[in-house]
């Protein structure tokens, strides 16, 4: 059936709830690549509980329960072998604990944009603690492939272009051969990531990491060498999911400061290919 963008936006989801402790954050951390070298204080701030900070992104592995299926949404129905996590933007109202409690998240879909030969639908989750005070918003970008031509708004143009200039910075970040083994155990057990066998049926020779372990992994890269280690500073991450990266290849981040906003792009050293673009991070 065609999507009904419509139908879409007036679903409604249950109140999610969730909690997370030191150790889901440290493992988070672990698992894009942080701790090396194992004593480096900046590195222990983000793998040891004394003076643990947490990293905006750690919010896209926040699990809720009970979460909304939008595989048999109403207005939304496609094949989900032809989904594809095409964006990732996280927005940080307030700086994150290294545990809380009673952490609440409303899903919801923004909107459902007709890009032609795909339909692209806007998946929102807004999260509070738990006195009531927002305290991140999740957007993703679900494209869908084969399911355009339905009638609705194209979305916006692409933003978060990078200037016809050389970066202000490049930063190298090396992963390492069972990264997306250890990345993982943070919730998405996709078989793509650590079956040989499922990753050749899906045209890959090996296990390919995955694209949200690749947003924590430059999102890090720039804190680090940029904003000094400061996780605060950091009001919203916007990227593009442009390619796949595989353990074991050295990401390569571009950057370039725009005032308040740094842009960048990322690529793998090895195979010169992009993995992030598109990408924006906003200074507060």
């Amino acid at each position: 059936m065609p999507i009904d963008r419509a139908k879409a936006m007036a679903a409604t989801f249950p109140v999610g709830k969730a909690t997370w402790s030191n150790d889901d954050v440290i493992l988070y951390h672990l698992g894009i690549g942080a701790g090396v070298p194992p004593t480096d204080p900046n590195e222990l701030a983000y793998t040891y509980e004394k003076n643990l900070k947490v990293l905006p992104s750690f919010a896209v592995v926040v699990k809720f329960h009970p979460t909304g299926d939008i595989l048999s949404l109403p207005g939304l129905e496609f094949n989900p072998f032809m989904l594809l996590h095409g964006e990732q933007d996280v927005e940080i109202h307030q700086p994150l604990s290294p545990s809380a409690e009673g952490v609440t998240g409303q899903m919801k879909i923004a909107d459902v944009y007709d890009k032609g030969k795909a339909a692209v639908a806007i998946l929102e989750i807004h999260a509070k603690d738990a006195g009531g005070t927002p305290l991140f918003t999740n957007r993703m970008a679900l494209f869908l492939r084969g399911e355009g031509g339905f009638g609705g708004p194209p979305g916006p143009k692409t933003g978060n272009v990078a200037p016809q200039r050389p970066p202000d910075g490049v930063i190298e970040s090396e992963s390492f051969p069972q990264q997306a083994l250890l990345y993982r155990l943070n919730g998405d057990k996709n078989p793509l990531h650590a079956d040989p066998d499922f990753s050749a049926m899906g045209g890959f020779d090996r296990p390919i990491i995955h694209g949200l372990c690749s947003y924590g992994i430059t999102l890090k890269a720039i804190v680090d060498r940029v904003l000094d280690g400061d996780v605060t500073k950091v009001a919203r991450y916007q990227a593009r999911f442009a390619g796949v990266a595989f353990p074991g290849e050295t990401y390569v981040t571009s950057y370039w400061k725009e005032g308040a906003t740094i842009l960048l792009e990322c690529k793998v050293k090895e195979r010169d290919a992009l993995v992030i673009s598109n990408a924006a991070v906003t200074i507060r």
